[in-house]
């Protein structure tokens, strides 16, 4: 998926998706163990279960970011900056029946954050398809590009297969849907900006000794 350039999408999925009204994150105590990473947006609540094992350093990476402990160059004002990453920014890209993409620092699509550890590699794991809805996955402009824009699908997409990061499962699918049926115009972007109001980091069972949550203020992620 190009982040700077617009993609051509190929043909429509055949069956239509029809969106819902948004819903809450299922309560900690009722999830299996693992990390979770859940966007409170505009339109409600987005929870993803995270691949620590499988793409490790995408987590760690996107974790950090999120929790304020990885700093960063601001791509613009090349300053270094040491802030919740994610909090405030916006999807800034939303193809219906495809999916949502957001994480931009400029919210245009060509923001790219710079400094050590970006940009970071690419962690394909042949077993992690786009074979259901609400794969969180790392949009990028190719391998081994990946920075901080992410993507969450709507629906399978097999075309994806093979070329970007999947880094979670995310639950609340018709959040997803209600998010990319919002009126857009030129590059797919929103007439009126969906912000991403807040990333919660959360554990549920124990952490790992090396648990990217835990981590100290600018550990290395690659």
């Amino acid at each position: 998926m190009q982040t700077r350039t617009r993609k051509v999408w190929g043909a429509a999925l055949s069956a239509a998706l029809i969106s819902s009204a948004p819903s809450q994150a299922a309560p900690a105590e009722k999830r299996k163990p693992g990390l979770y990473w859940t966007l409170d947006t505009d339109n409600g609540q987005i929870s993803c279960k995270l691949y620590e094992a499988e793409a490790p350093v995408t987590v760690r990476t996107m974790v950090g970011l999120a929790i304020g402990k990885l700093s960063f160059v601001h791509p613009e004002t090349k300053e270094v900056m040491h802030k919740k990453f994610f909090d405030g920014l916006t999807f800034h890209r939303v193809i219906p029946p495809v999916m949502i993409q957001g994480g931009d620092i400029l919210g245009n699509g060509t923001g790219h954050p710079e400094g050590p550890g970006f940009p970071y590699k690419s962690e394909i794991v042949p077993s992690l398809k786009f074979d259901t809805p609400g794969r969180l996955a790392m949009a990028n402009s190719g391998p081994d590009k990946n920075t901080t824009q992410f993507f969450i699908t709507e629906a399978a997409y097999p075309a994806f297969n093979g070329k970007y990061t999947i880094w979670g499962q995310c639950e609340n699918v018709d959040v997803v849907k209600a998010i990319a049926r919002v009126p857009r115009g030129a590059g797919d972007r929103p007439n009126t900006p969906v912000h991403i109001q807040h990333v919660i980091v959360e554990r549920v069972g124990p952490a790992p000794a090396d648990a990217p949550e835990t981590m100290p203020p600018d550990a290395p992620s690659n």
